[in-house]
C-alpha cells in the first residue's frame, strides 16, 4: 500500500524541513513544489518583470524549464539548466514566488508537472495547496502553522546563516504580506483543506515537529508507519 502525505502552510512555517524528515523517516519521496514556484520567480526577476506586474511573465512560460533533481541526498533546483537552489531562498524571491503563483497560468504550468510527481509511489509533497488541489486524496493532510513572528525570527536565522543580509523585521513584514497574498488570492488561495489536521509547532524543534507529526500520521493510518 502506496503513502501519501500532503504538508500545507504558510512561509516560514517549516512544511519542507518537516517533509524532508518525514520522508527520511518513512522512507518516502521529498518533492518541495514551493521551490517550482520560486524558479519561475526567479525568472520574472531576472527578466525585469515587476512583483505588481507578475502577469507577465505568461508569455514569457514557454522559455522556462524547471527539474527538480536529487543529488547526495539533497534536492536540486535546475532553471533552464542552471543550479538555482540558493538563489531561489531570498526574502525577495519569496515574495516574486508569491506574486508569480496568483498567476492562473503559471499554475497552470506547473499543475500538471506536480500532480505527475503526486503519484509516483510512495510520496510527501509540500507547498500551499497541495492537499487542496495537488493531492486532494492524500492519505493524510497537515496544516503546519507556527505564529508570524516565530516564522520570521526562523527565516531570518536561516537567512543569516547564509550570510544573505537583512533584519529581522524585513522579513517580518515580508511574512505578513505574503501570508496575506497568499489567502486572499482567486486561484488556489493558501488554505486548509477540510480534512487536514493543523499542527502548532510554535516552539517546537525541527526533531519535535517531526515527532508530533508523526504520531498525527500513524493516528490517521491506524496502524504504525515507524
Amino acid at each position: 500500500m502506496s503513502i501519501r502525505i500532503a504538508i500545507d502552510g504558510p512561509s516560514g512555517s517549516g512544511k519542507s524541513t518537516l517533509a524532508k524528515n518525514i520522508a527520511r523517516a518513512l522512507g518516502l519521496t521529498y518533492v518541495d513544489t514551493g521551490a517550482l514556484y520560486r524558479a519561475v520567480g526567479l525568472y520574472a526577476q531576472s527578466a525585469g518583470i515587476k512583483k505588481e506586474e507578475a502577469s507577465q511573465i505568461t508569455k514569457l512560460l514557454p522559455n522556462i524549464t524547471v527539474n527538480l533533481l536529487y543529488s547526495d541526498g539533497e534536492q536540486k533546483v535546475f532553471l533552464n539548466g542552471n543550479d538555482v537552489s540558493s538563489l531561489i531562498r531570498t526574502p525577495e524571491i519569496s515574495m516574486y514566488a508569491s506574486a508569480v503563483s496568483a498567476v492562473p497560468a503559471v499554475r497552470k504550468f506547473l499543475l500538471e508537472i506536480q500532480k505527475k510527481m503526486a503519484h509516483e509511489g510512495n510520496v510527501i509533497m509540500d507547498g500551499r495547496d497541495i492537499g487542496t488541489v495537488i493531492m486532494p486524496d492524500a492519505d493524510v493532510k497537515i496544516f503546519l502553522e507556527p505564529s508570524p513572528r516565530e516564522r520570521a525570527h526562523r527565516r531570518w536565522l536561516e537567512l543569516r546563516e547564509k550570510n544573505i543580509a537583512c533584519s529581522e523585521e524585513e522579513v517580518y513584514n515580508d511574512i505578513v504580506k505574503r501570508d496575506s497574498n497568499d489567502k486572499n488570492r482567486e486561484v488556489s488561495p493558501a488554505v486548509a483543506a477540510e480534512d487536514a489536521i493543523y499542527l502548532d509547532n510554535s516552539g517546537f524543534t525541527a526533531e519535535q515537529t517531526a515527532k508530533a507529526a508523526l504520531k498525527i500520521i500513524n493516528d490517521k493510518l491506524n496502524r504504525s508507519v515507524l
